[in-house]
Order: C-alpha cells, then structure tokens, then sequence
C-alpha cells in the first residue's frame, strides 16, 4: 500500500495561441449597430455633463454567431481549427450627435 509519498506530479508548460474569427464580422456589426436603434434611448447623452466628459447612450443584444477557434501551439507542430456557433451579448454605445458603435462583445458560453 503506497502513502503517495513519492508520486510525481507532471506539469505541461506550453504557451498556447488561441484567436477567434467570426464569420461575415462585417454583417454582425452592421446588424448589431442597426438593433441598436430599436432601444428606446432615455436621453442620457443630452444630459449636461462636466467640462471634459460626455454622456452615453448604451444598447446591448444577444445574438447567436458563428466563425473558426484557432489554437496554435508554440512548439509549431500542431495547429487546430474548430468551428462554432454561440451566443454573444454586443454593446454599442451613442454620443450626443454620434450614430451608435459597437465597442464591446463577450461570449456567453
């Protein structure tokens, strides 16, 4: 019977590149951009504001997108591409006279 004393641990050491590419990222901001006016705005950016500073409007949607994970191990010896499709929350934002932009995405798996 063995007390564990001498088991060994193995630690992996290898820096990983993993990029995501959507597909057709111009349609998906165009449609994003263009849900974004379906917010009813609050009147946030007209608010008076400090010398320096200025006020936003934000909208955000869910919606479901597709692309490539790409995963590239820095040995060089292997790469991987793996489809997918997964939700994403996108949020623009919306200056005074500005039209609205898309400033943030975040997967939600």
């Amino acid at each position: 019977m063995s007390d564990g004393s001498h088991l060994k641990a193995f630690v992996m050491k290898k820096d990983v590149h993993i990029s995501a590419a959507f597909d057709q990222p111009e349609f998906i901001q165009n449609l994003v951009e263009r849900l974004a006016y379906r917010h009813y705005e609050l009147g946030f950016e007209n608010e008076p504001m400090p010398t320096g500073l200025k006020a936003l409007e934000t909208s955000s949607t869910e919606t479901y997108v597709s692309g490539t994970l790409g995963i590239d191990f820095t040995n060089g010896e292997e790469h991987i591409n793996m489809p997918f499709i997964t939700a994403f929350l996108f949020t623009c934002i919306k200056g005074k006279s500005d039209p609205y932009q898309l400033i943030w995405s975040s997967s939600l798996s």
